[in-house]
């Protein structure tokens, strides 16, 4: 039998690999690093918990990136009781808070309403959006004067002059297009993002129109200043599906 050799140089206090110093170590991307997810992995994690979503259209470097490491970044979301939700369908991923009768679980989405004016605009979004998709188009569009004489209806003259409410309006359509609901082609035109779906199904749709049908038709006033609205979880405006994820 042969005995094993022993590399000329080595002895027996000497190790065959010479070791590295910590701040040399290739994996680790800062002093003290004990994290496991690559840098774009990293980043890819960061943009979901600043975000209420990511567009696969609009970001794309970053979509490839979480479809490339989705199991590792799923289990580093669901570490902190936050549930990743992906919708090839419609190419958005969005986080929501794990909520648990039987489990104790701090919470860390804090809902993130939109106000009144945003939810009027977004309701006429999806009746767009809705309406040409029922007449086969691939996509839907908007100019904002559509918008604005339409979300005008739903206000009474007691909610201040038609310029405060074209204010209002313009600044709801400005946070929507911050938020990737609508995208400005040219100016004063928007294309509706598929989004708008998930933000508002069509039972939620129906249910707010009827509301303000009956605020209508009581000349009910809306106060352009109440940050809050009427909808509740996940499918609602105030999407907390998509929660804490402040732009």
């Amino acid at each position: 039998m042969t005995e094993p050799t022993i590399a000329p140089d080595a002895t027996d206090d000497e190790p065959f690999i010479a070791p590295v110093a910590m701040e040399h170590d290739p994996d680790e991307l800062f002093a003290g690093d004990v994290g496991v997810l690559d840098a774009a992995a990293r980043r890819v994690l960061v943009r979901l918990l600043q975000r209420r979503f990511l567009l696969a259209d609009r970001n794309r470097a970053e979509w490839t990136v979480l479809m490339d490491h989705r199991h590792a970044i799923e289990s580093r979301l669901n570490d902190l009781f936050v549930r990743l939700v992906v919708d090839h369908d419609r190419g958005v991923a969005y986080k929501e808070q794990v909520r648990s009768d039987e489990l104790e679980i701090p919470i860390l989405l804090r809902d993130e309403a939109y106000s009144r004016a945003e939810t009027l605009v977004l309701v006429h979004l999806r009746t767009v959006y809705q309406r040409e998709s029922t007449a086969g188009e691939s996509s839907a569009r908007v100019d904002i004067e559509d918008i604005e004489q339409t979300v005008l209806t739903y206000f009474a003259e007691a909610d201040g002059s038609t310029a405060r409410r074209q204010k209002a309006i313009r600044a709801a359509v400005a946070r929507l297009r911050q938020d990737g609901v609508i995208e400005e082609e040219s100016e004063g035109r928007y294309l509706i993002s598929p989004l708008v779906e998930i933000l508002l199904s069509a039972d939620r749709l129906r249910e707010l129109r009827d509301w303000l049908a009956d605020q209508t038709s009581r000349a009910g006033t809306i106060d352009l200043d109440d940050d809050t609205d009427d909808t509740g979880d996940p499918e609602d405006v105030d999407a907390e599906t998509f929660a804490e994820a402040a732009r």
